[in-house]
């Protein structure tokens, strides 16, 4: 294959089996019959689950004992904590952690 084709065939490729990866579940789950428990149990856990894993990652790389300790990081966390419990809006918790986030580290603690 030459080499400018490579870039947008591995594209359409990811694409399409991204695509299908997200039709599948419509396909098999269709309507038609009833959803199995076990998947119902997983549409209820499985987003708190990986939320969990992404706070994880997020905080893995936290040096407590070198400058800033962790400040930017704890910072961003308690606002997206209060902002959720006050306001239940992800997006918005999210985004306003995130932007928190950056300013503290682009600007406050340098």
């Amino acid at each position: 294959m030459k080499n400018e084709l490579y870039m947008p065939a591995a594209v359409l490729i990811i694409a399409a089996v991204t695509a299908a990866l997200r039709f599948f579940p419509f396909a098999v789950f269709s309507g038609k019959g009833k959803t199995p428990p076990f998947i119902l149990y997983l549409g209820k856990v499985l987003p708190f689950a990986i939320m969990g894993m992404l706070v994880v990652y997020c905080l893995r790389g936290i040096s407590l004992g070198s400058s800033p300790h962790g400040l930017p990081e704890i910072i961003s966390c308690v606002l997206v904590v209060v902002l959720h419990l006050w306001k239940r809006n992800t997006l918005l918790s999210i985004i306003s952690g995130t932007v928190c986030y950056m300013v503290l580290v682009q600007f406050v603690f340098i």
